[in-house]
């Protein structure tokens, strides 16, 4: 009983954490249209305004693929993922809101986070067989190049970002839109880890380098899979896949 409530309070918690950052980043977006103008503007488009584009679309890559995995109709998928592009964090907040809505009382009282990533219908199986873990492995393993690669080269070019002038009103709500989405993966994190101590870690890492830290944790975690696992298997956690009959792959 006493873990069921548990579980239903970290539903009802992260309900509220995602409706209030939705709100949040909506909020932001608004208020800098409104004070600043469009975002669409060559001069905004500095250098570290580019890297943090880029740090910030390969984090919505990562979150993409999820979703891409969880909806069983392409249309939607696609539809979402184009408001992931669009929208960035909002569609994300917005997404993660709804499928935590349509939980039931029971996967709400067992593992929600689980029941949130887990795809509940399946498609079929050419479908399933889209990407492998070593493809998973190499895609994200080149997108951790390039973003390191994006990093040395904007701090060379144009020194570093810790820097007053650099903080315009559209960096800023790209900035807030780009830590959304981190919240979003180190609730993942901690789901994923057993440890509190290595989930912490993570979530620093996370915080100080971005997608790098998002893709290196990908590729990590991709390692504890057999190249014959289906690739969704690296949403969840070791229990998860045990109780589904998968055997962890440690390297």
């Amino acid at each position: 009983m006493c873990i069921m409530t548990m579980a239903a309070t970290l539903t009802n918690g992260v309900r509220a954490l995602f409706f209030a950052l939705g709100c949040m980043i909506t909020s932001t977006v608004i208020y800098t249209l409104v004070t600043d103008g469009t975002p669409f503007r060559k001069e905004l488009l500095t250098p570290w305004m580019a890297a943090t584009l880029v740090d910030f679309y390969i984090n919505v890559l990562a979150i993409g693929a999820w979703v891409l995995y969880k909806e069983p109709r392409w249309i939607s998928a696609l539809l979402w993922l184009v408001l992931l592009v669009c929208l960035g964090s909002i569609a994300t907040c917005a997404y993660i809101f709804f499928q935590l809505l349509r939980l039931s009382p029971q996967e709400a009282t067992e593992d929600p986070i689980y029941h949130v990533l887990h795809r509940s219908t399946t498609k079929d199986a050419a479908e399933q067989k889209t990407c492998s873990v070593i493809i998973a492995r190499c895609v994200f393993g080149v997108l951790s190049f390039v973003m390191l690669g994006t990093l040395v080269y904007t701090i060379v070019t144009d020194g570093s970002p810790f820097r007053r002038e650099l903080l315009t009103p559209w960096l800023s709500a790209t900035l807030i839109d780009f830590y959304v989405n981190i919240i979003a993966l180190a609730v993942w994190v901690a789901y994923k880890e057993s440890s509190w101590i290595t989930a912490s870690l993570w979530i620093v890492l996370l915080i100080c380098f971005g997608s790098l830290s998002t893709c290196v944790y990908i590729v990590v975690q991709l390692f504890h899979l057999s190249p014959q696992d289906p690739v969704h298997l690296v949403l969840f956690n070791s229990s998860n896949r045990a109780g589904n009959g998968y055997k962890t792959f440690e390297r």
